[in-house]
């Protein structure tokens, strides 16, 4: 018989065509704010791109707040889970944008898409889950074309390409988190507590360490990286929570491309033969981890 708990995941995972479709405009969204910090990160500080990619995400968080119903749906009985999620998720978020203005685009990407990866390895030291030799064999194949794309040495850190490597590895975690977090409260819940501790942190940072006043088109650009990122982590938690995750997961691939295409028309990045094989094995593993991860929900739901 199904668990409660299983039943109610798959009612709610009963538009797989929405659940596509807001996959797919969140994925864009992202990379269009991967691709705005990288253009911003040469000229101002990290926590100051921060701050306006939370700071700005209110806004359209706070409308869909209004819209559902009001403060009401912020309620949780998971507070210690959702300021962990926040403070993991937040450190993430400077490392990576630090990391954009460093690295090239498509590769900073590929990293980061190494996740479901990571999360495989951790649901082992963490949950005590059960890893056979695929999957298994799909995390060792996935570090390896992590290790292809960082290039370890002396040059990492200067690179970028070490802050990544966190960034990536804080993200396995708070998915994890997510997880839990998303069978008992709304997903604009955990995107709004999210966003709060982000401003806060942000703010603090920007205290402490100073911030420099934006060029006037400069403005639209810090603008742009928290509309472009508040909604788009709120369609990838819809998207989630609408479609399983052996449907939408693997669009966010796509992200690669698209912040290929992107890195390619604005500064001319081209990875190199190295870069791509690396990707492709990060890519191809990471799809096949998603494959056992559904293998595996499948047959403890039954």
């Amino acid at each position: 018989m199904m668990p409660d708990n299983a039943l109610a995941l798959r009612q709610q995972s009963d538009s797989p065509l929405f659940g596509i479709s807001t996959m797919l405009l969140s994925v864009l969204l992202f990379s269009m704010m991967d691709a705005t910090v990288k253009w911003l990160g040469g000229n101002y500080p990290t926590q100051q791109i921060m701050f306006f990619r939370c700071a700005v995400a209110m806004i359209p968080v706070s409308m869909i707040i209004y819209t559902r119903g009001g403060i009401s749906i912020l309620k949780t009985q998971q507070p210690a889970l959702h300021l962990l999620r926040s403070l993991l998720g937040i450190t993430a978020m400077g490392f990576a944008f630090y990391a954009f203005s460093l690295m090239r685009l498509a590769d900073a990407i590929s990293i980061l898409h190494a996740t479901p990866v990571i999360m495989t390895a951790l649901s082992v030291l963490l949950l005590g889950e059960a890893v056979g030799i695929h999957r298994w064999s799909a995390v060792v194949a996935g570090f390896i074309g992590m290790l292809i794309v960082v290039r370890p040495g002396e040059g990492m850190i200067a690179s970028g390409s070490f802050f990544m490597l966190i960034a990536a590895l804080l993200i396995g975690f708070t998915t994890i988190i997510i997880r839990h977090l998303t069978a008992r409260d709304d997903p604009v819940c955990i995107t709004f507590y999210f966003t709060l501790m982000g401003v806060i942190v942000s703010a603090i940072g920007m205290a402490v360490l100073g911030w420099q006043i934006p060029q006037p088109r400069d403005w639209i650009f810090l603008i742009g990286v928290g509309l472009f990122g508040g909604i788009a982590q709120y369609m990838m938690t819809v998207s989630y929570r609408r479609a399983i995750i052996a449907i939408v997961a693997p669009l966010k691939y796509l992200s690669i491309v698209i912040g290929g295409i992107f890195a390619y028309f604005i500064w001319g990045e081209i990875p190199d033969l190295q870069s791509f094989i690396g990707i492709a094995i990060i890519v191809l593993s990471g799809l096949y981890t998603l494959r056992r991860e559904v293998l595996y929900a499948r047959r403890r739901s039954l």
